[in-house]
């Protein structure tokens, strides 16, 4: 796998020098990446509306005061271009902004001045969470095991004794079970969060997390929280989030 990776920072020094810091962590790793150089955030927004995409972007947040900062870039990314599945990492000289940033679900924040160790923790996270995708999940229908890539379900919906597999192209898969054992044996490790008896969503297809729903970044109609979830929920969402920024 090929990583598009995109570096948005006015400060040039900074930016090469994480471009050095990738190229020499990826080299060793044996991937392959392409690095796309971006001084402001007007200049990387024109670019993704052209039709790039990229894997991975290290983002900076001040930028001239009279330009987007980096705040308002992953807002156009995730909210005006509907990319909700590009991992956005914030660099910046101070952690203010944190807060600011929840609604955008940032892999990571790195602060300045960057050290080769922070970065290659950073990209190995990806690589985890990427990984993670990769594996396969298993089902029985009739004598015969099925199986589909964990990356692909975006929620899972027991129905009279079946378990339908949602998937992310639009097909369903069914087959019988207990929605309960099929989360604990092969989902929760993968950061599903079991938001009612009858669903189990994936969390790379949240699109927001409220209080009485799930919305998806699917055309998939919001999925209900069960009333005695919710706190529950809200802990589990915040934590899997937490962990993928490390």
């Amino acid at each position: 796998m090929a990583l598009n990776i995109a570096i948005c920072d006015d400060e040039t020094k900074i930016g090469a020098a994480l471009e050095d810091i990738i190229l020499d962590m990826l080299g060793k790793l044996n991937i392959k990446c392409e690095i796309d150089m971006y001084f402001t955030g007007e200049a990387l927004c024109a670019k993704m509306e052209n039709g790039a995409q990229y894997h991975l972007i290290f983002l900076d947040i001040e930028f001239e005061k009279n330009a987007m900062n980096g705040v308002d870039v992953g807002r156009r990314i995730r909210e005006g271009h509907g990319n909700h599945m590009v991992s956005i990492v914030y660099i910046s000289w101070e952690m203010k902004y944190s807060m600011a940033l929840f609604d955008i679900r940032p892999l990571n924040f790195l602060i300045k001045p960057l050290d080769y160790a922070k970065v290659e923790h950073v990209v190995k996270t990806y690589l985890n969470i990427v990984g993670l995708w990769s594996r396969d999940f298993t089902y029985k229908v009739g004598h015969g095991i099925h199986t589909v890539q964990i990356k692909d379900i975006v929620y899972l919906q027991s129905e009279n004794r079946k378990i339908i597999i949602h998937l992310a192209d639009g097909r369903k898969e069914a087959f019988y079970g207990i929605l309960k054992d099929v989360y604990e044996t092969q989902l929760q490790q993968y950061d599903f969060l079991l938001i009612h008896a009858s669903y189990a969503v994936n969390y790379d297809y949240i699109g927001a997390a409220k209080y009485s729903e799930m919305v998806l970044i699917t055309h998939s109609p919001p999925l209900p929280i069960s009333k005695p979830r919710r706190a529950d929920i809200r802990q589990a969402y915040c934590a899997i989030m937490e962990k993928r920024r490390v």
